[in-house]
């Protein structure tokens, strides 16, 4: 436990709250106030009470102003969500209050196609520099054989464009290509004319610059104003916010765009259930209007549109990954500091750990799926 006066834990109420949480807390291995990295250090006395009210919202933010501190918040979750507390980080009015706006509202039209950009990825690229690898990848990495982030990633979209069987010439969509990572790849080793397509102005200022000697052309565009005819498509990281109600729209624009012959990868971080739910934290501070399909989504949506080839999961790899760039964001936070406040860092940490305790306990995944049109053949997926 530190020994700064200023962020010393507190000594603990006696209670209601208090007990609800110690029981619910109870047999995780995460303690209040404990020894252990990944205990939980209680800098407010109200936070209880918030945790409870408010539910994973509340504990997202009292984070971020300081109620509470962990050194293992990624070790942390990962207890939390092994002991089966997922289920209780959002509050019933949460759970009732999101339904009913998605039963109402598509929260991911094309006229709101634009607000995640807006919110998180236009929101420094001297920020995302200094926390992702040289190829800017801001997706899962491939670490299957690979000791570093950079060496991950240039597996992950190497894997990628040999699902897809890339040839010199190719036409390829990149539909959410992020700052230029798989175009760039894709043309500058495989010899491919590349086509992508983002919702971010920081994404596609930079990624235009990333590949300005390549054939590779970048555009500021909603998925669902594309025309043209592709030799094949990839979507790496995009997906996920689609949301529910326009996944036979997604899959409809693929196959109008798709040649015959053509295969279509799509790379998605996935639920492991099929409610139409969202961490109220996330939805609010990092990727407004997200939702993650489940498997049944998938097949689902992309029934009667395309065929199926290939799934394949290595969600287990998005801990490492995410790990990474929590190294990376600490290490370089001194260059930004001063553009910044303490509020952005204690955000970025908390989401980075987050997400990296959710997926050591398996309650996210990660899939790449291929499809193709019903090409003649058997396809055998690159691994």
């Amino acid at each position: 436990m530190t020994s700064d006066p200023r962020i010393a834990a507190i000594a603990l109420p006696d209670t209601r709250a208090r007990r609800i949480v110690e029981q619910l807390l109870n047999g995780s291995g995460v303690s209040l106030n404990g020894t252990a990295p990944w205990d939980l250090q209680v800098l407010h006395p109200d936070l209880f009470s918030r945790m409870l009210h408010q539910g994973s919202l509340g504990l997202g933010e009292a984070y971020m102003e300081g109620w509470w501190q962990c050194e293992r918040i990624d070790e942390m979750i990962h207890r939390m969500l092994r002991h089966g507390l997922g289920e209780r980080s959002n509050t019933p009015t949460e759970r009732m209050l999101y339904k009913l706006q998605t039963g109402l509202f598509n929260l991911q039209s094309k006229a709101r196609a634009y607000i995640v950009g807006e919110t998180h990825y236009d929101l420094g690229n001297d920020l995302f520099e200094r926390m992702l690898d040289p190829t800017m990848c801001y997706s899962c990495g491939y670490w299957k054989g690979a000791d570093t982030l950079h060496q991950a990633q240039i597996a992950k979209l190497d894997l990628a464009a040999r699902k897809l069987e890339l040839a010199p010439g190719m036409r390829v969509l990149d539909i959410g290509c992020g700052w230029g990572s798989f175009a760039e790849h894709a043309a500058r080793h495989y010899g491919a004319e590349v086509t992508g397509i983002t919702i971010s102005r920081e994404q596609a200022e930079l990624a235009r610059q990333r590949c300005s000697e390549l054939p590779v052309t970048i555009h500021l565009q909603d998925y669902r104003e594309l025309d043209g005819r592709y030799d094949c498509i990839v979507s790496i990281g995009m997906f996920e916010h689609v949301g529910h109600r326009n996944y036979r729209t997604y899959f409809d624009t693929v196959n109008r765009l798709l040649s015959p012959d053509g295969l279509f990868l799509l790379h998605t971080i996935g639920s492991n259930n099929s409610d139409i739910s969202a961490d109220p934290w996330v939805h609010k501070y990092i990727f407004p209007n997200g939702i993650l399909p489940s498997a049944m989504h998938i097949a689902r949506a992309s029934e009667n549109y395309l065929l199926m080839e290939d799934w394949q999961n290595f969600g287990a790899d998005y801990d490492r990954t995410l790990m990474a760039w929590l190294e990376n964001f600490d290490e370089h936070w001194p260059e930004i500091a001063d553009r910044y406040n303490d509020i952005t860092r204690r955000m970025f940490r908390y989401y980075l750990s987050v997400c990296a305790g959710a997926f050591r306990a398996r309650d996210l995944q990660l899939w790449q799926l291929v499809f193709s049109k019903g090409r003649e053949g058997r396809y055998d997926a690159a691994r």
